[in-house]
């Protein structure tokens, strides 16, 4: 059989690999997906994990549990000779090996993008990935917890500051849940009141949310004011160093907690292992048909998908005419993706992608959000029951629907879990504290002292008087 190999198990790596389970026929071709987390990240749900609003394991979705057919290789490909059609696996325990395939799907998604920023790297936190969300939750958390044992000053303030950079859909939404999250925690913290919590929201550009019209990003401004939020727009981050972001306006945030979702980029060690060709911001080329192609020339055996790759936008909606990197393209590439392929190898002709943008929805907050598709916008509560309804459908399979709504419907009566589990990520350290450690070995007998050297010709002197004085005695 031929071989298909996946590389990269998100949003289009997985959708390819369900899609192709339902379309090939049996013993048709064999599926191969590697990637070194044994899950698909459902990413429009991180803001509501952050906010406690989704359990963090509802979010996800099992590679294997869900991929009856496929081969799951937990690990990474660190290189494709593509005119071999070998690639390198290098699991996380063992040595690489060579794996031989027949087709190529490289479907490695995106990382946050980042500048050399003094700080950045080593202060800031994304919120490209399920652990990121759950480590901000717990941060904050945590934080109401320090700031409830100390009086008013700048360390109480440093630690009810949250400072997000990027106005973004995942900018925005997580600045508006963690906002709602933290209205929700001072009831349970009478020491603290809703003016000691600051909330910085940072963005170069001169308005939020490019994906809706203006007048719908306005009117997200206006309610994130009213909830004490602070926007600074046409102001950019120039130091991150010691706690103490430092804008470009002059004015400087002292902050324990600094989220980072100004934008993406395409995975930049796949696009340089895979020896495929990219384009100038490192996107893997591809037709409309979404196989990789070198200028006009096609690559034969090799597709891409999602936002890895840069992939025309037929609709004419698209940035710089090539679609936009977000989960609404990176499905219904996949699953464009994975009739084309099963086309090519019946010997049939494949179909060009298009997708027209469907629109816009974030969740603002319980109970607040905001919906445009075309002219049509809504704000408030109804944006935010279409905003849970739409990707409470699109959630793949229906064991993870029915978890995410089940979790909504609990919360809805017995409120967020407000529980902080930071600890779980140094899980020994409460064994290493007390448990019983071997008492280090009994040193070896000391030396001779220069005191008990220096007495040693004594001693033997009085030997010898005794012996003399023995046969006196005797006689």
């Amino acid at each position: 059989m031929p071989k298909i190999l996946i590389v990269g198990g998100g949003y289009a790596g997985f959708y390819t690999a369900w899609k192709l389970e339902k379309h090939l026929r049996k013993g048709e071709a064999e599926v191969i997906m590697v990637d070194p987390l044994p899950y698909m990240t459902y990413l429009p749900f991180l803001p509501e994990v952050a906010a406690g609003s989704i359990e963090a394991r509802h979010a996800v979705v099992s590679h294997r549990r869900h991929l009856k057919k496929t081969t799951v290789i937990n690990a990474k490909v660190t290189n494709v000779d593509h005119a071999n059609k070998t690639a390198t696996i290098t699991p996380p325990v063992g040595e690489p090996h060579e794996l031989a395939y027949d087709q190529i799907v490289v479907t490695a998604g995106s990382v946050s993008r980042t500048f050399p920023i003094p700080g950045i790297a080593e202060n800031a936190i994304g919120m490209k990935a399920i652990e990121e969300a759950v480590a901000v939750r717990d941060r904050l958390m945590n934080n109401f917890d320090k700031a409830a044992t100390l009086p008013a000053g700048p360390e109480r303030d440093r630690l009810l500051t949250v400072v997000v950079v990027g106005g973004g859909f995942a900018g925005i939404e997580t600045f508006a849940e963690l906002r709602s999250l933290a209205s929700a925690l001072l009831k349970n913290y009478p020491q603290l009141k809703f003016e000691d919590t600051h909330f910085h929201l940072i963005e170069a550009m001169g308005r939020i949310m490019p994906e809706v019209s203006l007048p719908t990003s306005e009117w997200v401004l206006k309610d994130l004011a009213k909830r004490g939020a602070n926007v600074h727009l046409d102001t950019q981050v120039v130091d991150a160093t010691d706690g103490n972001v430092g804008l470009s306006t002059g004015e400087v945030i002292p902050s324990d907690l600094i989220i980072w979702t100004a934008g993406v980029m395409a995975n930049p060690k796949v696009v340089k292992s895979s020896g495929l060709p990219a384009d100038p911001r490192g996107r893997i080329t591809a037709d409309a048909t979404l196989r990789v192609v070198d200028g006009e020339q096609i690559v034969e055996g090799a597709w891409t998908a999602g936002d890895i790759s840069a992939v025309p936008d037929l609709s004419g909606g698209g940035v710089g005419g090539f679609c936009v990197p977000n989960a609404q393209h990176a499905v219904r590439q996949a699953k464009r993706l994975a009739k084309n392929l099963v086309a090519v190898l019946r010997g049939e002709e494949p179909v060009n992608y298009f997708h027209k943008n469907l629109g816009a929805v974030a969740g603002l907050g319980l109970y607040n959000g905001v919906f445009q598709s075309g002219k049509l916008a809504l704000k408030g509560f109804l944006a935010w029951i279409a905003h849970r309804g739409y990707h409470g459908l699109a959630m793949p399979s229906w064991e993870r629907k029915f978890r995410v709504l089940w979790g909504w419907w609990n919360n809805l009566w017995l409120g967020r879990d407000i529980v902080s589990l930071e600890a779980v990520q140094t899980p020994r350290a409460f064994f290493e504290e007390f448990a019983s450690k071997p008492r280090p070995a009994a040193a070896e007998a000391p030396a001779p002292k220069a005191a008990e050297k220096a007495a040693e010709p004594v001693a033997e002197k009085a030997a010898d008087e005794v012996a003399e004085k023995a046969p006196v005695a005797a006689k």
